[in-house]
């Protein structure tokens, strides 16, 4: 479970009574996408006729610039099920994309991108290199972060890192 029990005002929105902004929500979405996107490679490497992960980070992308609903973007992601059938670095990068398709939804799937993406660029590396390997993809995804949510999700990291398997100590 990589979300908190208590929804966090920050990652709801205006609309919806909370303090995000549209434009925060579109560039959290496109930084998990990003983050998505980053390990993609190690799901297509191991299921190259599979376009499910990619379908869903373009989805994801595709909701940010408002050409899809955020019920078009969940309809059209097919991650998840990918992933069901893999293990490892395949299996993390596949959840990866389906984390950040659902950031249309609820905005603090972001983390799970990240954390999912982490998880994947750990499985990957060779024995003994598995914590560099996933501090190297943390560090890379914190120099992706816009500078408009760049404090927001640091800050998150900091309050779920606990919950998101302590992916985010780098």
């Amino acid at each position: 479970m990589i979300l908190p029990k208590d929804r966090d005002p920050r990652f709801i929105t205006i609309r919806r009574g909370g303090t995000l902004t549209d434009s925060d929500h579109r560039l959290l979405a496109l930084w998990a996408a990003g983050c998505a996107e980053h390990v993609l490679h190690l799901f297509e490497s191991v299921q190259p006729s599979d376009p499910r992960p990619r379908r869903t980070i373009e989805s994801a992308r595709a909701w940010a610039r408002g050409e899809m609903t955020m019920s078009e973007a969940r309809a059209a992601a097919g991650a998840n099920a990918a992933a069901r059938e893999l293990s490892g670095a395949a299996r993390h990068a596949a959840y990866a994309a389906g984390q950040a398709v659902a950031v249309s939804h609820v905005a603090a799937h972001e983390l799970g991108a990240a954390a999912y993406a982490i998880k994947a660029a750990r499985a990957a590396a060779r024995d003994g290199e598995q914590e560099n390997a996933g501090r190297l993809e943390c560090q890379w995804q914190r120099d992706q972060l816009p500078e408009a949510i760049r404090d927001l999700v640091l800050d998150d990291q900091r309050s779920r890192n606990d919950i998101c398997w302590s992916v985010f100590d780098c």
